[in-house]
């Protein structure tokens, strides 16, 4: 039995501009596909109002059977992909054109919509995702002469999509423990504050093409006491959000779901249920374990970070595998000497590469266990083995992708060690991120310079400086010396 074709003859007129349009987007040159500045609509973009619906499903079966009826087309080239799509807009896509074509600015829009900013932000990137609109590269990229003979492998780090506000919102704490890096008092953050601080944030992402993450810390962030109406702020404003604190109840962290998931929630334990609770309080070890069967019941990313000393470093292995099917990730930073933490002893530089090579190994058999520290970097170039991000996905990325903001207003190049440059009360972010001595923050030690590992290494700069050295002249004492720099 023979298929009956359908009479194209009412819509052949449609049809035949649906196929011109098609035509003219696959001849489309794809260098044309990018954006100088924030958002640009796809110049291949053609919209067709069709008096017939279903044409887009009748080029694909001709058996099926177009209707009389208003439908809006849209076809355009992909930029990741070139090739041709077809499909009928969502009003979120139509929204986003609409903001893109008329220029419009994205406060009024979430205003004159009765939705968030974070709700425009939303629309915009998804229409990005799809190649409907294009946004410029980000404008956080390390430059090329500050980075000569750079591995090939590693020029993947050269540019960062995220820019991350390590936010200590109070200098409160329910913990003393006995590594802590900054106990001093500080001027409490009003909210009005925080709030100007959250526009300027989005101000800075907007103008480097970057997405937004706020990173809640302390002290311990939710001892802040309007902590919940800042998280909400940061959360209408579309700002990717996380927490790096102590463990609380399952009712607070279902409050903040109400608000927004966040990405990850970070908590630290030093080794062991003995030695943890000897440097941070009786009964902790086991108040954590606790929490992270409440992020799991949740689905909420867990994270443990571990502060390396020579008094715990027999215990990191033992760990990470208790915490194996607790966790959805295990780090560690080495000790930097600053604040009470400089009455700990170091792990021992002269150990400190044997110490990678069992931890590398034992990573390759634990799921949990990452890779963070970017002195490993350079034992896997030695090794002939791939390179990874390094501590902040970028090498060091003090001042660089992220930048740390104390209650007062002080920002620091990074939290780890004293890093001032500037004070965002006094000036605002980019003003702060552009400065000089922000810039000597993202060039890194001079004995770096000329490393082709620079991208994804440079040591870091926390734990030279707590070692009496330059930050900005000498090497990580714990550099391999063995790694030939060509």
């Amino acid at each position: 039995m023979g298929t009956r074709k359908i009479d194209a003859s009412p819509f052949q007129g449609e049809l035949r501009a649906l196929e011109q349009a098609i035509q003219a987007c696959e001849a489309f040159p794809r260098g044309r596909l990018n954006a100088e500045q924030g958002f640009l609509l796809n110049p291949s973009l053609t919209l067709l109002e069709m008096e017939w619906t279903g044409l887009a499903a009748f080029r694909q079966d001709p058996t099926s059977r177009p209707q009389p009826g208003e439908e809006l087309l849209a076809v355009w080239k992909a930029p990741a992909s070139d090739e041709v799509v077809l499909q009928k807009l969502s009003q979120n896509e139509l929204l986003a054109i609409k903001i893109v074509h008329e220029s419009m600015d994205l406060h009024q829009a979430a205003r004159e919509g009765g939705v968030s900013l974070g709700f425009i932000d939303a629309i915009l990137l998804q229409a990005v995702a799809s190649g409907i609109l294009l946004r410029a590269p980000s404008r956080l990229c390390r430059p090329v002469a500050s980075f000569p003979a750079s591995l090939s492998m590693a020029e993947g780090y050269r540019s960062a999509p995220t820019f991350t506000l390590q936010w200590h919102v109070t200098q409160a704490c329910d913990l003393h423990c006995k590594h802590c890096y900054d106990r001093s008092d500080r001027t409490m953050l009003k909210l009005e504050q925080g709030l100007r601080i959250l526009d300027d944030l989005y101000r800075f992402c907007q103008a480097h093409n970057v997405h937004g993450q706020v990173s809640f810390t302390g002290g311990n962030p939710l001892l802040y006491p309007r902590f919940k109406e800042l998280y909400q702020a940061a959360a209408d404003r579309g700002f990717l959000l996380a927490i790096l604190g102590n463990p609380t109840s399952a009712a607070i962290i279902d409050e903040l779901c109400t608000i927004q998931v966040p990405e990850f929630y970070q908590v630290s334990l030093e080794g062991l249920a003995e030695h943890n609770d000897e440097i941070r309080g009786v009964g902790h070890f086991g108040r954590v374990l606790q929490f992270l069967e409440i992020l799991r019941a949740r689905a909420i990313y867990a994270m443990v970070m571990l502060t390396l000393t020579q008094g715990n470093r027999d215990q990191v292995l033992p760990l990470a595998e208790l915490l194996r099917d607790k966790v959805d990730l295990f780090v560690f930073n080495r000790l930097t000497l600053f604040g009470e933490g400089a009455s700990l002893q170091p792990v021992e530089v002269e150990s400190y590469d044997a110490f990678l090579a069992d931890y590398e190994q034992a990573a390759s058999r634990n799921p949990v266990m990452a890779l963070k520290d970017n002195i490993l970097n350079r034992r896997r170039q030695l090794n002939h083995e791939a390179l990874f991000g390094g501590c902040a996905g970028f090498g060091c990325g003090a001042a660089f992708n992220f930048v740390s903001l104390l209650p007062d207003g002080e920002v620091h190049a990074c939290r780890k060690f004293p890093s001032l440059i500037g004070n965002i009360f006094q000036h605002s972010l980019a003003e702060i991120y552009h400065s000089p001595l922000a810039e000597r923050y993202r060039r890194g030690s001079e004995a770096c310079g000329d490393c082709r590992l620079k991208l994804v290494c440079r040591g870091c700069p926390a734990v030279v400086a707590g070692h009496g050295l330059d930050p900005f002249v000498d090497r990580d004492p714990y550099c391999p010396s063995s790694l030939d720099q060509e």
